[in-house]
């Protein structure tokens, strides 16, 4: 299962459905016969802050963390893959600079999110190749081929 959570404090209009869909997407065009089970959170940019300073000793926000979990549920036996946490104003700012709605933008960062719980990286360039290519699949499996990404991606 996918869970969407949104951070009470924010005005979030955009549709649940299609965070869910974009991590679906990601999951089934990387790992098509697992059950996976994973959180996306969107939250404020001091949250983000925080966690990327707890957890990473990174004191300063960024638009997407990916906290991987790869745990098995005993109940559904579905992995439990880890939490996605979406900068929100991130996410608006980077969908005004690049000219397309803020709801493309977090489907963009869901993909990445996604794909750095399931292991991929862009720390090194032939990882970064990697991971934009399949980052690029996906978008275009979702309708949004050819999206201009400006973010801190990496």
């Amino acid at each position: 299962m996918i869970q969407v959570q949104v951070n009470h404090l924010l005005d979030f209009s955009t549709e649940s459905n299609i965070l869910k869909k974009a991590a679906q997407v990601s999951l089934e065009y990387c790992q098509p016969a697992h059950d996976s089970d994973l959180t996306i959170l969107v939250t404020i940019d001091d949250q983000v802050r925080e966690l990327n300073f707890r957890y990473r000793n990174i004191d300063a926000s960024t638009d997407v963390l990916s906290f991987s979990s790869m745990e098995m549920d005993p109940d559904t036996n579905h992995m439990y893959l880890g939490d996605v946490v979406i900068s929100y104003e991130k996410a608006v700012i980077q969908a005004g600079l690049a000219g397309h709605e803020v709801a493309v933008e977090l489907q963009l960062l869901v993909v990445h999110g996604v794909l750095h719980l399931l292991g991929f990286d862009h720390g090194e360039p032939d990882q970064k190749i990697e991971m934009w290519e399949l980052q690029e699949k996906i978008l275009e499996k979702l309708g949004l081929a050819g999206i201009k990404i400006i973010s801190e991606l990496g």
